[in-house]
């Protein structure tokens, strides 16, 4: 085998070089003066766990554009710290994208920066992509920027503490499938389905998605009507986390955004001792969050940790992918990491140390797994991202290494796509995907 190539699955070489090369030539053509786009067809303005996961990989090639994605979406931090999952490009036509501006109307509220964006949040993987930007790029220009962002990741980490712990009870709260990053997984189906709405509203739109892919793989048209209706009635709160519980219609504690928010402790811990500030109270609260999963969220019945809907207070029953997302807190006990491991071998999942088929987003033994439909079965990098990240964690660098496999070997046989089909791993959704580039250098570099 030649020097730069790792086998597949398939048992034939894959050219590294080459597919660096791919990922690279991927994020320029996305790259929109300080910031990428996810796609240039489907997400034309900036999203903000894209905008994450995007400058762990540009770390790798230019760490500059590193920084200016971080800083870019931060400069669009709302006053309360919140910071928003979409910041609209005002250079697009209205209508490049639906739900547009004129949908969350962010400039009537009070707070807000200049530009518009959207109401809610999506995981805070921040902290941890700005700790492992500086990793990959350790220099002098980029602890000056880490410097500027950490304040920012901060108010991020404070606002989601302080105004979205809605039962009061060390976690955070989704206000909508859509900050959860998984917009369409089975995990909702319960909670949403108590969602006033109906499908009919949707005649008066233009659904962008379904334009540039099929709709038999994107959220069903019943299924944006009650989208819209949980995002109307936060907007027409004024975006405001008082009284959540008294009347909004979707109110989830997810395990994978709060495993995010508590490894976003554990990064900024990090980041301030590299500063030369206290981490101690980043420890603290990371050590509560974990806590707080565990008691909360982690299902000794299966052995896995689910969604809880606070509307019922009881734990959503559908294992998917989220369960497994845990794994990055490098503080879960010993005993939930080995059901969470075995849970991954499961033949739900498959995670091996050589993978027939991708990870995939849910179940695949369900009878209700889709392996077309977004986030309801299919495979995408940068969940497989965090899953490899926590079985590395907690030493398991063999299901670690079948997994880095897995995900180099579909964007191998199919490019930088959103997502890939969980069994043939062919290329789903949009083609010339950021983040999938982005993750693959990162990927390639191990």
């Amino acid at each position: 085998m030649t020097a730069g190539a790792v086998p597949t699955r398939t048992g034939g070489p894959t050219d590294l070089a080459g597919l660096r090369r791919l990922a690279v030539a991927t994020l320029d053509a996305n790259w929109e003066h300080d910031h990428t786009v996810p796609s240039r067809t489907l997400y034309p303005h900036q999203w903000s766990w894209d905008s994450a996961f995007i400058a762990v990989g540009w770390a790798h090639v230019r760490p500059e554009r590193a920084w200016q994605e971080l800083t870019s979406l931060f400069r669009a931090q709302w006053a309360d710290g919140r910071v928003p999952h979409i910041v609209f490009n005002p250079a697009l036509r209205v209508g490049a994208y639906f739900p547009g501006p004129e949908l969350w109307r962010s400039a009537d509220v009070e707070g807000t920066p200049t530009m518009d964006t959207s109401g809610l949040v999506q995981p805070p993987v921040h902290a941890l992509a700005a700790l492992l930007a500086y990793r990959r790029a350790p220099d002098p220009a980029g602890l000056a920027a880490l410097r500027r962002l950490y304040p920012a990741l901060v108010a991020q980490q404070r606002y989601l503490a302080e105004r979205r712990d809605v039962a009061g009870d060390g976690l955070v709260c989704v206000v909508h499938p859509w900050e959860s990053g998984l917009d369409n997984s089975p995990a909702w189906d319960e909670p949403m389905a108590a969602v006033d709405a109906d499908a009919a509203v949707m005649r008066a739109y233009r659904r962008h998605d379904t334009a540039h892919a099929d709709a038999a793989h994107r959220p069903t048209d019943l299924d944006y009507a009650r989208y819209l209706a949980i995002v109307a009635a936060y907007r027409d709160h004024g975006y405001a986390d008082r009284d959540l519980a008294d009347g909004h219609p979707f109110l989830v504690e997810c395990p994978l955004f709060n495993a995010a928010f508590g490894a976003a402790e554990h990064a900024l811990a990090e980041i301030a001792a590299l500063l030369g500030a206290d981490p101690a109270a980043h420890r603290v609260r990371a050590d509560r969050v974990t806590e707080a999963l565990v008691r909360r969220l982690y299902d000794p019945g299966t052995g896995t940790f689910q969604p809880r809907d606070l509307r019922t207070d009881r734990l959503v029953g559908a294992r998917t992918v989220l369960g497994l997302a845990p794994l990055i807190l490098p503080d879960l006990p010993a005993r939930h990491v080995d059901a969470l491991v075995a849970e991954a071998r499961s033949p739900r999942f498959g995670v091996a140390r050589w993978m027939d088929r991708p990870l995939p987003t849910y179940d695949r033994t369900a009878p209700d797994f889709e392996a077309l439909r977004y986030w309801r079965g299919p495979s995408w990098l940068n969940i497989g991202w965090l899953v490899r990240r926590g079985l590395l964690t907690h030493g398991r660098p063999e299901l670690a290494a079948g997994l880095r496999r897995s995900m180099i070997d579909l964007v191998a046989g199919a490019g930088c796509h959103e997502y890939f089909h969980p069994d043939t791993g062919a290329g789903l959704g949009s083609p010339a995907f950021g983040w999938t580039a982005a993750l693959l250098l990162d990927l390639l570099a191990d």
